[in-house]
């Protein structure tokens, strides 16, 4: 196995182009457990982080863009985007311990296709893109379009993720990231949920986004929840209906870390506090009460 650091985009998509089974990598905290767990080695590894653009925050009027390979350190330590987007900050300072924070990525956690990505759901809430190249030079992909199944990815073997688009937090909005875990930390979640909501001028609801991890192949969004928040208050009854839509849209498996029917319950009571917290951040953002 070779291992190679380039130095700009072009320089990477040429190796992969001309290895076809070499693999990038940003932080190697999933490839390397996985090379020692008997999974076939490529003829070529890539590593990232010594491109640039992939290890950049960059804040501008319209949207913030993140390296794919930032470390989530980095990120999580960043005070202006921790404040503009408290949800997405705190999933991704769920990715292992703090030594694993400084090599883990959104990029990373992302392409490892993992069900229970903790950062996920709180990208696919905020309608983060990511940017992709290849050959033929870059195109932008929904994150929630990224991931297929379990391992299994939408990018061809010849691209990789350069950057992730983030528009600015519109007023009176906030985001909320919340997983079950069975230890108190260090932990694969069981069930994960994203929520954003956007305030209208009267304090109700203008617009919601819910999203769940760990209880599909994929992470899936919950239209039926964001339809009962829309244009009412948090109230006992629309939170029993967001409630009831997370359970409903899971299709989860039984393992040791839980059951079908366990997930389901958690799903609509982590989508109902999640929501709560993200109106109750869009409030503070815009000093509502």
């Amino acid at each position: 196995m070779k291992y190679v650091a380039p130095s700009s985009v072009e320089e990477a998509t040429s190796l992969l182009s001309t290895s076809p089974s070499a693999q990038v990598f940003a932080g190697a905290t999933d490839v390397v457990p996985q090379l020692r767990a008997g999974r076939s080695a490529p003829e070529v590894l890539v590593d990232l982080k010594k491109i640039q653009e992939l290890v950049s925050i960059v804040k501008d009027d319209t949207k913030w863009t993140v390296g794919a390979a930032t470390p989530t350190a980095n990120l999580t330590e960043d005070q202006a985007f921790s404040e503009e987007f408290q949800g997405l900050s705190e999933a991704a300072g769920l990715i292992g311990s703090d030594q694993i924070q400084n090599r883990s990525s959104l990029g990373g956690n992302l392409c490892n296709g993992s069900p229970a990505a903790d950062s996920v759901p709180a990208m696919v809430v905020n309608g983060v893109r990511a940017v992709i190249a290849g050959p033929n030079g870059t195109r932008v992909l929904d994150v929630a379009e990224v991931v297929t199944g379990p391992g299994q990815l939408s990018l061809e073997d010849d691209e990789f993720i350069v950057e992730f688009e983030i528009d600015r937090m519109p007023e009176r909005s906030g985001d909320a990231y919340l997983r079950m875990i069975p230890r108190t930390e260090m932990d694969i979640a069981v069930v994960g949920a994203g929520a954003r909501v956007t305030l209208a001028e009267d304090g109700s609801i203008e617009e919601a986004i819910v999203a769940l991890g760990a209880v599909a192949p994929t992470v899936v969004r919950v239209p039926e929840a964001e339809a009962a928040l829309v244009g009412n208050t948090p109230n006992e009854q629309t939170l029993s209906a967001v409630a009831g839509a997370a359970s409903e849209v899971c299709n989860p498996i039984d393992d040791k870390r839980g059951t079908i029917a366990y997930r389901k319950q958690v799903a609509g009571v982590l989508a109902k506090r999640a929501v709560l917290i993200a109106v109750e951040r869009a409030q503070q953002r815009n000093g509502m009460k």
